[in-house]
């Protein structure tokens, strides 16, 4: 009985966590906890997959990724940027602070405000507790034992292949909103918004029978990037401001 009361107070957590967008989240977990777990997620990643050797690529993305991480509001996590050797379009953000771009998707994403477009996406899952949700649903969907030691620590037996947990397909809800916390993140770095519409305008071009695996379970293109439409004319001002204030980045792919 008590342990039932344990798992009710816990889910109970529910109604207290809140997106930045003022959407309900189930969050069971902590920040230093989901960190543990981005970061054995990380370790995996890079044993499955080759980092490039190509420094061009290198520079672009690490430039990029600089640039971005440094106009989240008072950041003090310091982001690890690496590029994997992968045909694969898409890429990724770790609790931790990791990042991971796949070498296919900067075929696709060729200038630096395509390439903010999608690390600030990427960057606002995680600034989101997106993958803290998805972990806190999966350890609710354990109950019993298994949630109850995720309320003390991470148990060990749930965290598994964190690397396949994490790297989960978000919810539509999860992706609509990295869409528009995205926008305004690249924004304030200096990036020029209208590039987000630009890449997933190419995004929805490559669509098809096996789209990218970075359209996964997104809204369709066109709802897409209506949305971002109407959300660019409140970011271009954030964009102007942060290019006065000096913040003009120069990344070349």
């Amino acid at each position: 009985m008590r342990q039932g009361w344990i798992v009710l107070a816990a889910l109970s957590c529910a109604a207290c966590a809140t997106s930045p967008l003022g959407r309900s989240q189930l969050n069971l977990v902590s920040d230093e906890q989901m960190a543990q777990v981005g970061a054995q997620a990380f370790r995996q990643i890079e044993q499955k997959t080759p980092v490039t050797r190509d420094a061009r690529l290198n520079r672009f993305v690490t430039c990029v990724a600089d640039a971005v991480t440094t106009a989240i509001p008072g950041n003090t996590t310091p982001w690890e940027v690496k590029v994997f050797d992968s045909p694969e379009i898409n890429a990724f953000a770790l609790p931790g602070g990791h990042i991971g771009v796949y070498t296919g998707l900067l075929k696709v994403a060729t200038t630096q405000d395509e390439l903010a477009a999608v690390i600030g996406h990427e960057v606002s899952h995680v600034l989101a507790h997106h993958s803290a949700e998805r972990y806190s649903q999966a350890l609710a969907a354990n109950l019993g034992a298994g949630l109850v030691g995720a309320v003390t620590g991470v148990d060990p037996n749930l965290v598994g292949d964190a690397s396949t947990l994490l790297l989960l397909h978000f919810s539509r809800e999860q992706e609509s909103e990295a869409d528009l916390l995205g926008l305004d993140l690249m924004a304030r770095a200096g990036f020029d918004p209208q590039g987000a519409i630009a890449l997933w305008q190419k995004m929805s071009r490559l669509g098809g029978a096996r789209p990218p695996a970075i359209l996964s379970d997104h809204p369709s293109d066109a709802s897409r990037i209506q949305q971002l439409q109407a959300r660019v004319p409140q970011d271009i001002p954030v964009y102007q401001q942060a290019r006065a204030a000096g913040r003009r980045p120069q990344c070349s792919g």
